[in-house]
C-alpha cells in the first residue's frame, strides 16, 4: 500500500470546560435560520465556541468564529449533521442536539423564549465530513486508519504509476496506485472486517485478508460497490474443488472465469448482453482483474514462474460477466444449483477462451443442437474425453429457437450428451483420451464414451440480441469438473 497522503495533526479544539459548541455551515438553510440565535446567545454572554465549515465570516456579525476549512475540528468532534450544538460540562460533552427544534434548543440553553418567532422545527443538513469519500480522507489525514498492510513511502520525485510496476504488482497494464485513502474508500463497500482472513492463497498459501483483497481491487480499478463480488470470487477460487493451484500451474491456457447472478449484477452495472465478453464495462473488466491481481500479489502466482501455461489467454487479464436473467424462461445457473432467484451469487470455472458457434440457418432446435454438438466435439481434440469442461453461453436469438419449441435447458443438455458420445476407434484415432481409459474399456469396439462427464457441460444465457450466435467457454475438466458457486455477502 502506497503512502502518499501527508499526515497532519488536527488543530487543538480548545473547547470550553463549560459552555456551548456550535458547528455550522453557510450552505445549510437550517444553519442560516439559527445563525441569528447563535449571535444572540453570544450577545447574552453565553460562552459559545463556533466552528464554520465553509465560510469564516459565518454566522454574520459574530466575532471569533473558528474556520474549520480542513474539517479537522469537525472530525475530532464526530460531527455528522449541521447545525450541531454541544453542551460541555466540566470539560466533557454532556449533551448534543442537531437541526432546529425550539423545545430542544430552549432546554439545552436554559432560555425559555429562545427562537420564539421561528418555526417549531427544521431538519439538519449533512456535515461536510459526510461528503462522499471524506471520512476516508479525514481518517488517513488525522488519525490511524487501522489498516494492517505495510506502507511504502512514495518520494515526491517518483511517479506512483511507475512505482507499482517496478515493484512487480502489475499484470502488465497500468494500475491505480493503492493509497491508504483509496483503500479506505474501497473498504466502505463491505461490512466485513478488513482483518478477516478469507483463506490461504496459493501457490504460496499466504493469508488473504479482506484488506489485501481491497488493495488489489483498488489497483484493478474497481469501485467500492464491486468489493463484495470480488471477495466472493476469491472465496469461490479458494474452494478446494476449484483447484486454484492447478488452474494456475497447468501448462494449459485456462484462467478463472467469473459469472455473477442475482440483483447485485445489475446493481453494480455488470454487462450480460451485447459484447458481454468484450471491453467497455468497468465492473466486468475490473472484478475479473482484481481476482487475478490477488492471485499474483498475495499468492505469488506469476507467469513463467508457478504459472506454466504454454500460451495463456487474454482471460488471464480478466474474464468476468453476468448471466442474462431478463427473459425468465430458463432457470439461471444459480437456480440450477439450488439458489433462489433474487439471490446474488458468484460462480467460478476455468476457461481458456471463447469459441463462437455460428448458426444462422437452423430454425428448429434439433438442427441448432446439432451445430452445438459439432463445435463441442472438437474441443481440445476430437478424441479427447472426460478431461473437458465447457459453458455454452446461449444468445437471445438462439435461445428463442429453443423457447419456441418448448425445450427446457435440461432438454438441450440431454440432447447434447446424446450426440457427444465417441466410439473406441474415434478415441484411438485422436489418441488423446486413452490416458483416462482402462485397458478393458478398449476391448469392446461398440462401446460409446461420453465426451463430457456429468456436471462438466453447462448452459447460461448471455449475449447481444442481434445475430444467431452462441459461445463456448471451454476448460480443463481434469482440474475442475463442476463449477464452484458462492453466495455474495455484503
Amino acid at each position: 500500500m502506497l503512502e502518499t497522503a501527508e499526515r497532519a495533526a488536527a488543530a487543538p479544539l480548545n473547547l470550553p470546560a463549560d459552555g456551548l459548541v456550535a458547528v455550522v455551515k453557510r450552505d445549510c438553510p437550517t444553519c442560516v435560520l439559527v445563525a441569528p440565535l447563535i449571535k444572540e446567545l453570544s450577545d447574552r454572554g453565553v460562552p459559545i465556541t463556533v466552528y464554520s465549515q465553509d465560510d469564516p465570516s459565518f454566522p454574520d456579525g459574530l466575532s471569533g468564529v473558528r474556520y474549520d476549512d480542513d474539517l479537522g475540528s469537525s472530525f475530532g468532534l464526530n460531527i455528522e449533521f449541521v447545525p450541531t450544538v454541544i453542551r460541555m460540562e466540566a470539560g466533557r460533552e454532556a449533551e448534543r442536539i442537531f437541526g432546529w427544534s425550539r423545545a430542544q434548543w430552549q432546554a439545552l440553553t436554559g432560555i425559555p423564549d429562545l427562537g420564539k418567532t421561528l418555526p417549531d422545527m427544521r431538519p439538519a443538513c449533512g456535515s461536510k465530513t459526510t461528503d462522499p469519500g471524506m471520512q476516508a480522507r479525514l481518517k488517513v489525514r488525522f488519525s490511524q486508519t487501522g489498516l494492517a498492510s505495510r506502507r511504502i513511502p512514495v518520494p515526491r520525485e517518483i511517479d506512483p504509476l511507475e512505482l507499482v510496476h517496478e515493484r512487480g504488482w502489475s499484470d502488465g497494464l497500468p494500475l491505480v496506485p493503492p493509497t491508504e485513502e483509496r483503500v479506505m474508500l474501497m473498504l466502505e463497500g463491505t461490512a466485513r472486517d478488513p482483518k478477516e482472513v478469507v483463506g490461504l492463497m496459493p501457490p504460496n498459501r499466504v493469508e488473504c485478508t479482506v484488506e489485501k483483497i481491497a488493495i488489489n481491487a483498488v489497483m484493478a480499478g474497481c469501485k467500492p460497490e464491486y468489493l463484495p463480488v470480488v471477495i466472493t470470487a476469491v472465496e469461490a477460487a479458494l474452494i478446494p474443488e476449484f483447484g486454484l493451484h492447478g488452474v494456475l500451474a497447468t501448462t494449459n491456457a485456462v484462467a478463472p472465469v467469473i459469472m455473477v447472478n442475482g440483483p447485485i449484477a445489475k446493481g453494480i452495472g455488470m454487462n450480460s448482453k451485447g459484447n458481454v465478453l468484450g471491453q467497455g464495462f468497468r465492473a466486468n473488466a475490473t472484478i475479473g482483474r482484481a481476482l487475478q491481481l490477488v492471485v499474483r500479489n498475495v499468492g505469488g502466482g506469476r507467469p513463467q514462474e508457478v504459472d506454466r501455461a504454454v500460451f495463456g489467454n487474454p482471460g488471464k487479464y480478466t474474464f468476468c460477466f453476468a448471466e442474462d436473467e431478463d427473459d425468465g424462461i430458463w432457470p439461471t445457473y444459480a437456480e440450477e444449483r439450488g439458489f433462489k432467484r433474487g439471490t446474488s451469487t458468484v460462480t467460478l470455472f476455468p476457461g481458456d477462451g471463447n469459441t463462437p458457434i455460428i448458426d444462422h440457418i437452423s430454425r428448429e432446435p434439433e438442427g441448432l443442437v446439432q451445430s452445438y454438438a459439432g463445435c463441442l466435439r472438437s474441443l481440445y481434440n476430437p478424441g479427447q474425453i472426460n478431461d473437458v469442461s465447457a459453458f455454452i453461453l446461449v444468445s437471445p436469438e438462439h435461445a428463442q429457437v429453443f423457447y419456441d419449441a418448448g425445450w427446457s435447458k435440461q432438454r438441450v443438455k440431454d440432447e447434447l450428451y446424446a450426440r457427444l458420445k465417441l466410439r473406441r476407434d474415434e478415441i484411438l484415432e485422436g489418441r488423446q483420451g486413452i490416458g483416462s481409459m482402462k485397458p478393458e474399456d478398449l476391448t469392446d469396439p461398440n462401446r460409446l464414451f461420453p465426451k463430457f462427464r456429468t456436471g462438466s457441460l453447462n448452459l447460461a444465457r448471455a449475449g447481444g440480441s442481434a445475430g444467431k450466435y452462441s459461445a463456448i467457454i471451454s476448460g480443463l475438466g481434469s482440474i475442475t469438473i463442476n463449477p464452484c458457486i458462492k453466495e455474495v455477502r455484503l
